[in-house]
Formats: C-alpha cells, sequence, structure tokens
C-alpha cells in the first residue's frame, strides 16, 4: 500500500510526523504538507497564481514536501505532480475537533474531499486539543475497525473524531448539527475580525450523531458523500414535475 499524508495544521505539526510513523507498518508513505498552518481553508484551490514546493526531511525513510498553499492543493500535488500512485490519503491528525458544521470549513475535511475527488480513498483524523498529542495511540484500534467491517468497500471517504481519553467504543455517527455564535469586532477603519464563538448546540438522544459520541467518549467514524443533491427532493420532485 502506498499512502499520502497530508494536513491542515502544517508541516511542522507534530501530529503529522506521528501519523507518518504509525502509517509505515502499513506501506510506503509520503508527506505533502502545507508551509505553514491552513485552517479553515476547506478544499479552496489556488486556480492562477504559482505555489513553491520544497523537499523537506521530516524523518529517515519519510520523503516529505512543503507546499506553500492550500491542504487541497497538497493533494492535488501529491496525487498529480509526483507520477505516483496512491492507495489512501490520510488527512490530519488535526489538532481540534472537526464535527458537525466543522466539516464544511476544515481543511482537513477539505484535504480529504479532494482526494476522493480524485479518485482515491481517504480518512480525516481530527482529535480534541486536550488529547492532541496522544491521538495517534487510537489508530490501530481505529484502523482495525475499518477493515474488520471493509468500510471502504461502501464508502469512500470517513469522518473520524477522537475524543479526549476515548473510553474504547467506535461508533459509527451522522454529521452533527450545530452552529458557532460568531462575534464581529472591529480593528480600526474598514477592519474587522469574526472568530468563531462558541458552538450553540444541543443533544441529541441516541448518540447517532459525531458531536454527542465525541461527548460520551467515543470515537466517532462519520461516512462522508461528495454528493450535494438533496435526492430525497429530488425524487419527490420528479415524481411531481412531469417534464
Amino acid at each position: 500500500m502506498k499512502i499520502l499524508i497530508v494536513n491542515d495544521d502544517g508541516i511542522e505539526a507534530p501530529a503529522i510526523l506521528q501519523l507518518a510513523k504509525w502509517a509505515r507498518k502499513l506501506g510506503e508513505v509520503v508527506v505533502v504538507a502545507p508551509r505553514v498552518e491552513q485552517s479553515g481553508k476547506s478544499q479552496s484551490v489556488l486556480l492562477k497564481e504559482f505555489f513553491s514546493v520544497e523537499e523537506r526531511d521530516l524523518a529517515e525513510g519519510i520523503r516529505a514536501y512543503a507546499v506553500d498553499s492550500t491542504p487541497a492543493d497538497c493533494v492535488r500535488y501529491g496525487l498529480n505532480a509526483l507520477g505516483e500512485k496512491f492507495d489512501l490519503v490520510l488527512s490530519g491528525i488535526n489538532r481540534g475537533l472537526n464535527i458537525g458544521a466543522e466539516l464544511m470549513y476544515s481543511g482537513t475535511a477539505g484535504a480529504a474531499t479532494e482526494a476522493v475527488f480524485q479518485g482515491v480513498k481517504a480518512l480525516a483524523l481530527s482529535s480534541k486539543m486536550s488529547y492532541y498529542d496522544r491521538a495517534v495511540s487510537q489508530m490501530d484500534r481505529i484502523y482495525d475497525y475499518i477493515v474488520k467491517h471493509d468500510l471502504f468497500a461502501l464508502n469512500d471517504f470517513y469522518n473520524i473524531n477522537i475524543p479526549e481519553n476515548p473510553d474504547g467504543r467506535i461508533r459509527i455517527t451522522k454529521q452533527g448539527k450545530f452552529r458557532y455564535g460568531d462575534a464581529h469586532e472591529k480593528a480600526g477603519e474598514n477592519l474587522v475580525s469574526i472568530p468563531l464563538g462558541p458552538r450553540l448546540y444541543e443533544p441529541v438522544p441516541g448518540g447517532e450523531y459525531d458531536i454527542d459520541a465525541v461527548m460520551e467518549g467515543i470515537i466517532s467514524i462519520t461516512p462522508v458523500t461528495l454528493e450535494r443533491t438533496n435526492l430525497e427532493v429530488y425524487g419527490k420532485l420528479c415524481n411531481l414535475i412531469a417534464e
């Protein structure tokens, strides 16, 4: 197996090296990551601008490249410019959870989405900040679960969140629902800052959503689809409207 590893925290983030070292037990590993942090970039790419690529000495036996662009561009470079065939893309381990609506903003998830666009299966991996340095310790259990249940036979992209001090359980979940209470702050004439405020969220009984699972100490695995069509509405409209 040949594995491409990316992230959005930047090539200097410690968890990408930890993940790369773990992934070597699965096969050959190549790291292509942003030169600097690119959190919140989703699946954005540079369309006309040039960007620099620099080979890095990350660890013995692991080729690594620092890309001065977004996580999605790292995937595009790794899959298309290196002239090599990859079997799997691992994105992360992100410093901070990517649950619920955060999936839409996340550069970690954006890189995994780009991988699937390019025809390669992908995992987006995130952890609670307080557990970030230890999250890789859960990778054996997570990957064994994926293989045991043959998850990639059913879907190409899974978003995985690792809570603080996981209790040993892994659960298949849906993408949760919440929004941020953003605060708009003026910082001078024509300048404004829009920091993310607190999550506005109410627990949903049953634990079927990623947020609820993580709050219970359960590792959450969410199958993600790239299809943006509301298929339920599409079917209803096709039945109601005669062409």
